[in-house]
């Protein structure tokens, strides 16, 4: 068998693992008979979270709560309730972690906006501090400091002279 070969086989062999995963996780008994509201559950459960996976959804988990929640929708589909009162049905029940993707509400607007917040403060903290050390000029010595300051330099300096001069 060829490289070109063995490449195109092994392509196959991946493409057919990764589309039949979502297939095994629906069983056959859960399936509806009627199309076009098997198709609306899974539009639902596509946007369902696995509680028990990590960011999985509940078409694509094979747990037993996820089971539990596809046939669930499916109860509810059959029942006639509308694709929103079927989330909201489940929502009620699980809390917003089962929405794989959250809805935007002022409840949880600070979480979306906390990281934002975080990096404007820290700058601004960084960005004063900054300027609080650039523009402070060093500050002038009294006169009794400059006179401390100049008989220390000078009797340094005496010390240092005699010792020269004695070679």
């Amino acid at each position: 068998m060829t490289m070109r070969a063995l490449r195109a086989a092994f392509a196959i062999l991946a493409l057919a693992c990764a589309l039949a995963a979502p297939a095994a996780a629906l069983q056959p008994d859960e399936i509806l008979e009627d199309p076009q509201l098997e198709q609306r559950a899974r539009d639902i459960s596509a946007h369902l979270r696995c509680l028990v996976c990590q960011n999985q959804s509940i078409d694509d988990s094979d747990a037993p709560l996820a089971r539990d929640l596809r046939i669930i929708v499916r109860e509810r589909l059959q029942a006639g309730d509308t694709n929103e009162e079927v989330v909201s049905f489940v929502v009620d029940r699980y809390g917003e972690f089962v929405l794989l993707k959250p809805t935007f509400s002022w409840h949880n607007a600070l979480l979306w906006a906390a990281p934002v917040i975080l990096l404007v403060f820290g700058g601004l903290i960084v960005m004063f501090s900054l300027r609080g050390r650039r523009g402070s000029a060093p500050k002038a010595l009294t006169t009794e400091e400059r006179q401390a300051l100049d008989e220390v330099m000078g009797k340094g300096r005496r010390d240092t002279a005699p010792a020269a001069s004695e070679h």
